[in-house]
């Protein structure tokens, strides 16, 4: 978010957020010196609170912001940081947002254990706030971030992703977390059923948008989204542009992308192939089109509630979704 968009969409929530820095930050306070020294290294670099900010719009287009929607904001807050750092853990990365991780400053034991504590501290707060309802809510969430992210390496091994695959693994792997921000956000102040159903269908919805524009960085080569080129393509990951690319290729460009694809970590060469081929195809294109379908989804499901200052701040963040720039 440039610093203009990202205070205008803040607005409604300005002084929610700065209460709520304050409620996770003493949410993962520690008796272990080390821990501590992780945990403020944590709070030093956190990211756009993008999560945090879904919860609080949400419960604030729907009343007024609870107890229940910090619990909530913290639970969810912990549990994408613990994620976060399991998955540097397992793709051994050790630069995240062009900050060292705490894998490769403290190595992955420490990074393992880190990820554990905070996902612990997620439980421990929502059950001695009794939001057993919300923690059923975020449980669904990862366990299907989990099944996601297996099923996502299980169909990388065989390179034979189709885009209904595709759509399942990112409705798991990221739109569930979104889904889970909305969801709580109204539970927070409604136990409307189909209040709760239909912000849980939004925040699904830009989540699935979230991650069609985020695999589309790795095709781009603008050197601001602190993602390297081709990325996912180095760990046999198939994205949208290019399941769409290979499903409109003659049988003899499909064996030669795919042969690329097996061999992409031996040269840049074969990068450079893979992007042309990808380009040639439309396949960015092709992916920027489905991203718009489930943004004008999420705005579609916003229709249904009236008028306010969090409600324009929810469809502004909607917009900026599809526009970032990383």
């Amino acid at each position: 978010m440039s610093v203009l968009k990202q205070e205008e969409i803040k607005k409604p929530i300005q002084k929610e957020l700065k209460l709520f820095d304050k409620y996770f930050a003493s949410s993962i306070k520690s008796n272990s010196p080390l821990l501590d020294v992780v945990t403020r290294f944590i709070l030093r670099h956190k990211g756009k609170q993008m999560r945090p900010m879904f919860v609080f719009l949400t419960t604030k287009m729907l009343g007024e912001v609870q107890e229940s929607t910090y619990v909530a904001a913290t639970l969810i807050e912990l549990l994408h940081t613990a994620t976060l750092i399991h998955d540097d853990v397992v793709d051994e990365s050790f630069e995240r947002r062009s900050f060292f991780t705490i894998n490769a400053l403290w190595k992955s034991k420490v990074a393992v254990l880190t990820g554990d504590y905070l996902l612990a501290k997620g439980l421990l707060l929502t059950i001695e706030n009794k939001n057993y309802d919300m923690l059923e809510i975020v449980s669904e969430a990862v366990k299907e971030m989990s099944e996601g992210e297996l099923y996502q390496m299980q169909k990388a091994r065989r390179l034979n992703i189709n885009e209904e695959n595709y759509f399942k693994i990112i409705r798991k792997k990221t739109a569930s977390l979104f889904a889970a921000c909305t969801a709580c956000g109204a539970r927070a102040v409604t136990t409307d059923a189909n209040t709760i159903t239909l912000m849980k269908t939004f925040g699904e919805a830009v989540g699935i948008a979230f991650q069609i524009k985020d695999d589309i960085f790795d095709y781009q080569n603008n050197g601001i989204t602190g993602k390297p080129m081709g990325n996912d393509l180095r760990e046999k990951k198939l994205t949208l542009p290019v399941i769409y690319a290979l499903s409109n290729a003659s049988p003899n460009e499909k064996h030669r992308i795919l042969h690329a694809i097996k061999n992409v970590g031996k040269t840049r060469k074969n990068i450079l192939s893979i992007l042309n081929f990808v380009n040639d195809m439309k396949g960015i294109e092709y992916a920027e089109k489905k991203m718009s379908e489930y943004k004008d989804k999420a705005l579609s499901v916003l229709n249904n509630f009236p008028d306010n200052p969090a409600k324009k701040s929810l469809q502004q963040m909607v917009e900026y979704t599809v526009v970032r720039h990383k």
